[in-house]
């Protein structure tokens, strides 16, 4: 375990860190060039205008009112001052809730604080079992901790009572913070606005049928059997392909636009390029005609593949958004098994049209489990290669044994400043370095795992990234330290004494889980709120690509919450406040000095800066909640684990209770608040579809409907003809285009329900 130095030099890097990056914004803010910066989600309201438009030449740029730089830091409480309710009303359930998770870390682990101050600190340093032991390395930190306390002491029993105490008031808030979320959840619901979402399933694995077409086939299915309240589908295509070359013609225009606001400025001369790789090398040529002829090119190649993927039997997927006259036949269908066959006829609420990751939609439902297999094993892979930089890391946490080793770089090493930054604050630095890919890769894997909707993207990546740090950096950082650490101990002695030694030494990872979280939770944090990244490429776009404001608000770049990266990373705070409690209570005031300083970023970042790309009403709490469980039960294990290295039987006997009910807990939260996250209750949507049409009698929900679903790559384009159908009342027979099989000597394999009337939605023939 580090020393107090390295820990001094740690926080004195992170803190100066962190006040850089949070003076640098607060006084960037302010500056009317960086406006559009600091405040996009205002601009897309429609709320703010650019401060740029008055004043004289400089003030546009400058902000020479010298009374803002005295109120510098007022971002702070303005941040803190909005209310829940017009803070949900202004961002979304889903950032409300959010930063919900920060305050109930404050909620837990400051009672756990002051607890563990005031009764184990004491406990632990007034021991003295360190100083009368030899051959174990350790250092003033760990007479704070339980390493302090000698076999078989009767101090345990402290540490045992605090256990419970901690476990019960963390019980207390997570179900008080379930039960409100819950509550916030379903209020939400209830007076949210009209959605497509509220009446469209997805069904998927649509049966193929020798007589009709998928459209027919989905038509005549739900017209049958949800006969009273069936309105209209939309077909889904793969077009991913189409998709492609729109954003190849993007990222074309952008160039043209680059190079006719170069000829503007300077109107003599012509720009020019190369046409090799990356412009580099080959032709040189009139850049303007280039790009025109290419983007000419590339809208031909575009029609074609938008005629293809009409035209082609091949291009449509046997799946479809289904919608209904009300929420509650939505409810209905969305929740039930539509035949005897659990395979086919799937159904699933549709995410809301913005949700919708369309590229995975073309994706055969059969080779979902493949994909999921597939990435399954190589997330296995995964996790241990980043066995090996962990390792590393960890020798550079453990100098003594690099000493022991290598004794000429001894002179190097024992240089006070740099030992101190090589063991204090390089670990952490490093370890942070290496995890910075990590959540693109994994959100990769996500999508090839077929995930339709970027929530459900979203969620199932922070399943992995959360699974990753906890074997990597919680288990790693602790297994590969300890081997490090104590190696020559465990060569000099009986086997049956390893685990004596691995328990003594688990606590004396704290230093390196500090230094962790001042990198990671303190100036990673205040990193955040100053937006360098953006920043510098808002003017860059700025500069070279905006010639309208309609092109300056593009160039904006809000950003969202990214919850598949920032859920995992503060999951692991919960996981090292709750494993440190009771072991070495003095990490508990870093992990509180980050949930502060998060709570007080997140918030002022969603009010004024993040534009959140769907609204999934908070369906992401009962993953928070069964890690933070996750974590309390590990806390108990590990606990057992390092008592039972101890001589303290009936210490350890008198911990078993605790895992068993932290599993009954969480049974209790899932049966009590889950099918809220799940469901949506029939009843409520008999309220609702009552109050519409109540308040909105004339809504013509087809129209409402049309296009909600529909491809946007198609959305400027008239390929749809929406077919005028009498509602089914009025032609209560349904025609159908299947032929006979009654004189079929064997049953036909297709025993689906089929038949049609005119499909809602038919094809243009192709001009």
């Amino acid at each position: 375990m580090g020393s107090l130095t390295d820990i001094g030099v740690s926080a004195g890097i992170n803190i100066l860190s962190a006040l850089g990056f949070l003076l640098a914004f607060a006084v960037l803010r302010i500056q009317p060039i960086n406006d559009r910066v600091y405040f996009p989600k205002w601009y897309l309201k429609g709320t703010r205008s650019s401060p740029r438009h008055i004043g004289t030449v400089f003030s546009k740029f400058v902000n020479a009112d010298l009374s803002t730089y005295i109120r510098f830091l007022n971002w702070m409480p303005a941040a803190l001052k909005m209310p829940e309710p017009e803070l949900i009303e202004h961002a979304g359930l889903d950032s409300a809730v959010y930063v919900r998770i920060y305050l109930m870390g404050l909620k837990i682990f400051v009672p756990i604080a002051v607890l563990a101050f005031a009764v184990l600190v004491p406990v632990n340093w007034t021991s003295g079992t360190l100083e009368n032991e030899k051959g174990l390395s350790y250092d003033q930190i760990d007479k704070l901790s339980i390493s302090n306390l000698g076999k078989g002491s009767k101090r345990f029993w402290a540490h045992i009572v605090m256990a419970y105490v901690f476990t019960l008031w963390t019980f207390y808030v997570l179900f008080h913070e379930y039960k409100v979320v819950t509550t916030m959840r379903l209020r939400f619901l209830a007076n949210q606005n009209r959605r497509p979402d509220q009446y469209t399933v997805l069904v998927r694995n649509v049966p193929p049928d020798p007589d009709e077409s998928v459209s027919e086939h989905v038509e005549h299915f739900f017209a049958v059997n949800h006969r009273d309240h069936y309105l209209s589908h939309q077909i889904v295509y793969n077009a991913n392909h189409l998709s492609g070359l729109v954003e190849k013609k993007k990222g074309l225009q952008n160039w043209l636009i680059y190079y006719e606001n170069q000829h503007a400025k300077n109107p003599a001369k012509k720009p020019t390029m190369k046409t090799g790789l990356w412009g580099l090398w080959g032709k040189r040529v009139d850049a303007i005609e280039y790009y025109k002829k290419e983007i000419e090119e590339l809208c031909k190649q575009e029609d074609e593949e938008r005629q293809k993927v009409i035209t082609n039997p091949d291009s449509i997927m046997p799946a479809a958004f289904v919608s209904f006259k009300t929420r509650w036949g939505a409810a209905v269908c969305a929740q039930t098994q539509q035949t005897s066959n659990p395979t086919i006829w799937l159904t699933e609420w549709a995410p809301e049209p913005r949700d919708v990751f369309w590229a995975n939609l073309a994706i055969p439902f059969v080779e979902l489990s493949i994909r999921r297999l597939l990435m399954a094993v190589a997330l296995f892979f995964l996790t241990f290669f980043f066995m090996i930089p962990i390792a590393f890391v960890q020798t550079l946490a453990n100098l003594d044994d690099i000493e022991r080793r290598f004794p000429f770089l001894k002179p190097i090493i024992e240089k006070n400043s740099l030992k101190s930054v090589i063991q204090g604050f390089l670990p952490g630095i490093i370890l942070k370095i290496f995890l910075i890919l990590l959540p693109t890769i994994l959100m990769t894997m996500s999508k090839i795992e077929g995930h339709i909707s970027l929530s459900g993207l979203d969620r199932r990546t922070a399943s992995k990234y959360y699974l990753f740090l906890f074997v990597n950096v919680f288990l790693g950082s602790v297994i590969t330290g300890t081997a490090f650490q104590q190696l020559d101990t465990f060569i000099h002695q009986p086997a049956n004494k390893i685990p004596e030694t691995v328990g003594e030494s688990i606590p004396m990872k704290a230093t390196f889980f500090m230094s962790y979280i001042m990198v990671d939770g303190w100036a990673g944090v205040a990193a955040e709120v100053l937006r360098l990244k953006p920043l510098i490429m808002f003017h860059i776009k700025n500069a070279f690509l905006v010639r309208t404001e309609h092109d300056r608000e593009l160039a904006m770049d809000p950003g969202s919450l990214d919850f598949y990266n920032s859920e995992p990373r503060l999951q692991l705070y919960f996981l090292l406040g709750l494993v440190y409690a009771v072991v070495t209570p003095i990490l508990l005031p870093f992990i509180i000095v980050f949930f502060s300083l998060a709570y007080l970023v997140f918030r002022h970042q969603i009010i004024n800066v993040y534009s959140q790309q769907y609204e999934s009403g908070a369906q992401f709490w009962p993953d928070v909640q069964r890690r933070v469980l996750a974590a309390l039960i590990v806390s108990h294990i590990l606990l057992l684990g390092l008592l039972s290295t101890q001589e303290a039987e009936k210490s350890t006997v008198a911990l078993l209770p605790l895992p068993v009910l932290s599993l009954w807990f969480h049974f209790v939260c899932k049966g009590r608040f889950e099918p809220a996250f799940v469901k949506f209750p029939l009843q409520d949507a008999m309220v609702k579809d009552t109050l519409e049409r109540a308040n909105d009698p004339t809504l013509n929900l087809r129209d409402y409907l049309k296009g909600a679903y529909v491809h946007p790559v198609f959305q400027t384009n008239d390929i749809y003809e929406l077919v005028a159908m009498d509602e089914e009342e009025k032609n209560p027979i349904v025609v159908t285009k299947r032929q006979s099989r009654m004189n079929t000597p064997v049953e036909s394999k297709f025993n689906s329900s089929s038949g049609t009337i005119e499909g809602e939605f038919s094809r243009m023939p192709p001009t």
